[in-house]
């Protein structure tokens, strides 16, 4: 199952946000918002919660499957259709971008129900472990993205992207890497917009735990889980529309550049997840019936 996220993430990353996400592992930190399942890194669940947890998670991954991945699938046909016809365009990263967006709310909806009541079970020695989980994070991150200088962040952050674009595209041209580097230059100081946004939202996550026995609860947890956007900060909103600019622009540029070798490699990797896709047996299920 870990395999098949993976895949998920790294998919919707690439277009989502090819520019925000340039950090390792940066999917699963994406999907820690709407994905309640990733609490279980923030928690030490009791017992009888790992049991109904676990019950649940494969409900959630059972109806996943069978719903939502024949449409990954097509999703998949039209990002292959715009490589395959040199269509790597502005307004086709968008369309894709779109559709990729809707496809977390979707899952967000399907399983914010689920999140409410795991939190709404939490005891406040399991809250105060999940605060300083938070708090953890929030200090690992900001010594590993902020603390290095500007131009370090910059550096790095292109190091970072290059390695995901080689893997995905092969070794880059001196002009591709170059390319790079300015994508990674026109996002300044990202890292502090995005690393203020996550504190700003675990803040209110945990606002929201902590008055878990209230009324307004699932509302709060939903608008959290869900309709996330509304609550970013107003920095992070600027920022977060010029990554997504920035990301679309180096996509183009780089396809553009692109060596006949290197768009092989790529349609490739996109058949590679297919086949794990269409290899899954809830899928050939859901198919078959």
């Amino acid at each position: 199952m870990s395999r098949w996220f993976k895949h998920i993430a790294v998919l919707l990353t690439l277009t989502l946000a090819l520019g925000a996400c340039s950090r390792v592992g940066l999917a699963y930190r994406n999907l820690d918002v709407i994905i309640p399942w990733t609490l279980s890194d923030y928690l030490d669940m009791n017992g009888e919660q790992k049991g109904w947890f676990n019950e649940r998670l494969k409900e959630h991954l059972s109806w996943h499957c069978t719903t939502q991945l024949p449409g990954y699938l097509d999703w998949l046909d039209r990002l292959q259709a715009m490589v395959e016809t040199n269509q790597v365009t502005d307004d086709a990263l968008q369309a894709r971008t779109q559709e990729a967006k809707q496809a977390i709310a979707q899952t967000a909806r399907e399983i914010t129900p689920s999140a409410i009541e795991l939190l709404q079970g939490l005891n406040d020695q399991q809250v105060a472990e999940m605060n300083d989980a938070f708090a953890k994070d929030q200090r690992k991150r900001q010594e590993e993205y902020l603390k290095p200088s500007l131009d370090q962040q910059i550096k790095e952050r292109a190091e970072r992207m290059n390695k995901r674009l080689n893997d995905w595209l092969g070794t880059l041209s001196a002009t591709q890497q170059q390319r790079v580097m300015a994508w990674s230059n026109a996002l300044g100081d990202q890292n502090k917009q995005w690393i203020a946004n996550r504190v700003h939202w675990q803040t209110q996550f945990s606002a929201a735990v902590a008055q878990r026995r209230s009324p307004e609860f699932p509302q709060r947890i939903e608008t959290l889980l869900v309709n996330r956007e509304s609550l970013w900060t107003a920095d992070y909103r600027q920022a977060y529309a010029n990554t997504e600019a920035q990301a679309r622009g180096l996509l183009v540029d780089l396809m553009a550049e692109s060596t006949p070798a290197q768009r092989q490699r790529l349609l490739k990797k996109i058949e590679g997840v297919r086949k794990d896709f269409t290899d899954l047996k809830c899928l050939k299920a859901a198919q078959q019936g």
